[in-house]
């Protein structure tokens, strides 16, 4: 029997979010409907886990501390262990507009992508990061050009929509720290379809972002270093079958 629409996911990570994760899932419950959710309460320390079981939100407990990249892959595990049909990223410090997920899930369908980057880069609307972190964003969209041919302008991003094949692929294998630009190059490496549309995001409501300014350098190099491992480890994989 053919399913009459997409089943769809929203992937919450939150690590010390109590002071945003009820204004995302409200801001998710009224602006994007048709999804499903579930958050990653990434062992936080703070009342997150609280505000979640007082308001029965669908939401796993980590017993410990993974990081970004193993809390967004167990959302993944999960999507695709549950039979969703697409799954797409939103930070739980209110930064993601879920009015876009809609726009964004027509936009998969009807170009047959396999990610859909929620860009603020294209229209240069609402907030544009810092000037320091735009140049390490420009940095990545010249790494990612120079090593796949394709350029994303919002290498970074996290408002991400996967299709059920890179769901798969990511519930497999999943980048554990900063994994956007990495992950990226790995999709579009696989031969999959990146497409990217213009988004306006939001400046954090509360909180402290997992990447401060001491963390940049050291993101930078690691991501980079990570990069060009996977892709000599992606040219002698292809040699090997030659």
């Amino acid at each position: 029997m053919q399913k009459d629409y997409p089943r769809k996911l929203i992937i919450i990570p939150a690590f010390n979010e109590e002071a945003n994760i009820e204004k995302t899932v409200k801001d998710i419950e009224e602006n994007a409907p048709e999804f499903d959710y579930i958050i990653i309460n990434d062992c936080s320390t703070d009342k997150t886990r609280t505000i979640c079981t007082q308001n029965n939100y669908n939401v796993i407990h980590l017993p410990i501390n993974l990081g970004i990249g193993g809390a967004v892959q167990t959302g993944y595990i999960y999507g695709y262990r549950n039979g969703y049909d697409l799954a797409v990223q939103v930070d739980g410090d209110g930064q993601h507009d879920p009015a876009f997920l809609s726009k964004m899930a027509d936009y998969m369908e009807r170009s047959q992508a396999d990610m859909v980057i929620g860009s603020r880069f294209i229209d240069k609307k609402g907030f544009q990061s810092s000037g320091i972190r735009r140049i390490g964003i420009r940095y990545f969209t010249i790494l990612i050009r120079l090593l796949t041919g394709q350029t994303i302008t919002d290498p970074t991003s996290g408002l991400r929509m996967v299709s059920q094949s890179v769901m798969k692929q990511f519930a497999e294998d999943y980048p554990k720290d900063y994994p956007e630009p990495e992950s990226v190059v790995t999709v579009l490496r696989n031969g999959k379809k990146i497409i990217e549309i213009p988004v306006v995001m939001r400046a954090r409501n509360g909180g402290n972002s997992s990447i401060s300014m001491n963390k940049s350098a050291y993101y930078m190099i690691k991501v980079t270093l990570a990069m060009l491992i996977a892709r000599i480890r992606d040219n002698s994989r292809k040699e090997n079958l030659c």
